[in-house]
């Protein structure tokens, strides 16, 4: 077995690499998108970091260059599809997308309204639909570099496989993700472009930061997680490298559950 560590930081095998690819993360400025923006930099990727506020984008375009990583700023809102399609239309190459951009406002069922269901179906939905969309429309017009294909990674949720109070907006738009990666994989498998999902339990980040500071909802999610913790934005970062990675290429139409064991039950 070949050694892939060294003194310092962990080097990744080669199937890890992603030197040569260019990778655009929606919802790069903050939480998970940031995260992982910065894993697919460290893999030799040059990422392209997509939100509304450039402060942010700009600190994590900061982080990734100092650290040797190349990465380009792109102030953009997803749910504006005329703008962001113009943005990667103007691309020279995209080989992976994450499809991270997304949110979530827990109430009962009976209390949700219109304004709230019309924002999440926004964003979750509709706009997750047109950014895969358009990205899908670049990697192939790329017909001269075709034999790379191309990778999607829709960011889903374990809510994409359950049920749960307070959230069937948030459950009904991650199921419809789960739906449209799968049709996706098969639409795309002969183009070489291979779509998966990833869904996450709860994890700390700037979108769950405010619920678990309730104790009662704190209990609530630790009692349903068999592995008795909350999940790392490193370990979904990972996952997405995998993913994103040579070493997942016979991978498409799945949805990779980290969620310490709550859909097992």
């Amino acid at each position: 077995m070949p050694d892939v560590m060294s003194a310092g930081e962990p080097t990744l095998p080669e199937s890890f690499r992603l030197d040569g690819r260019v990778a655009l993360v929606t919802g790069a400025g903050r939480g998970l998108g940031a995260v992982a923006s910065v894993a697919l930099a460290r893999a030799g990727a040059e990422v392209l970091l997509v939100s509304r506020t450039r402060s942010e984008l700009e600190e994590i375009q900061k982080n990734i260059v100092e650290g040797g990583g190349r990465a380009r700023v792109l102030v953009c809102d997803v749910t504006d599809s005329r703008q962001f399609g113009s943005e990667v239309e103007r691309l020279e190459q995209l080989d992976i997308l994450v499809n991270n951009a997304g949110m979530n406002i827990p109430e009962p069922f009976v209390e949700v309204s219109e304004s709230h269901l019309d924002q999440m179906l926004a964003l979750n939905v509709r706009a997750a639909f047109l950014v895969a969309q358009a990205a899908v429309r670049k990697m192939l017009a790329a017909s001269d570099r075709a034999s790379k294909g191309g990778v999607i990674i829709n960011m889903s949720s374990q809510m994409g496989h359950v049920g749960a109070e307070r959230r069937t907006v948030y459950c009904m738009t991650k199921h419809a993700l789960e739906g449209l990666t799968k049709a996706m994989a098969v639409e795309l498998a002969p183009s070489n472009i291979r779509v998966n999902a990833i869904a996450p339990t709860f994890l700390e980040t700037p979108m769950t930061r405010s619920f678990l500071a309730d104790p009662e909802f704190r209990n609530w999610v630790m009692s349903r997680i068999p592995l008795g913790r909350l999940g790392r934005m490193e370990e979904i970062a990972g996952a997405i490298l995998f993913l994103a990675s040579p070493a997942a290429s016979l991978i498409t139409g799945t949805s990779l559950v980290i969620d310490g064991g709550w859909t097992a039950r």
